[in-house]
């Protein structure tokens, strides 16, 4: 089993490469279109700014491979919210794949953004490798519209999408490859979809 990161030049793709190789699958890190359009399985890394994110996928060329992408997608974290149509996050369109809008996170008096730490999942979809009561890692100060693609939630003063799958593409807006073994479940349902 071949996973390939996608390589926008930043992001937290050491430690999702760790997650992969401890679970005995072949990682590559690239930015090479042709790569990424054969690639067995595909991840889309995230850390850092929508608009900046977007940016450089088109300056590589990868828009539309990502968007036409017919095999298995993982979009983590700020690459989850790279799935969705469009992010607030400097007025960003972005891949489109999952209907919906990414929106900022609303501080309160005990609530801080950005949401960091442990949260509790409910879990509507098992077939994610995740379960009720599980805790994942956080780190995001923006999360995406509900709807009926979202297999997993936690709260934050409301709740918000953790988890999302619609055919080929799946996302999880909290950080798998530091959450423990919660978090290698749902890589290894990943591998197995």
């Amino acid at each position: 089993m071949t996973v390939t990161i996608v390589d926008l030049g930043y992001g937290n793709t050491g430690s999702i490469r760790i997650a992969f190789d401890r679970l005995g699958a072949e990682t590559r890190l690239s930015a090479d279109r042709d790569e990424i359009a054969s690639a067995e399985r595909l991840v889309l890394p995230g850390v850092g700014a929508a608009g900046y994110a977007m940016g450089r996928i088109d300056e590589l060329g990868l828009s539309d491979i990502l968007r036409t992408f017919p095999r298995p997608l993982l979009g983590i974290c700020l690459g989850m919210q790279l799935l969705f149509e469009r992010s607030d996050e400097e007025d960003t369109i972005c891949l489109g794949l999952v209907p919906g809008r990414v929106r900022r996170l609303e501080p309160a008096p005990d609530l801080p953004v950005p949401h960091m730490g442990w949260s509790r999942l409910t879990v509507n979809d098992t077939r994610s490798g995740l379960a009720d009561g599980d805790y994942v890692y956080f780190a995001h100060s923006f999360a995406c519209d509900d709807g009926p693609q979202i297999v997993a939630r936690a709260l934050h003063g409301r709740p918000v999408p953790a988890a999302v799958r619609q055919d080929n593409v799946w996302g999880a807006q909290f950080h798998p490859e530091r959450s423990a073994e919660t978090g290698s479940r749902f890589l290894e349902a990943f591998l197995a979809s």
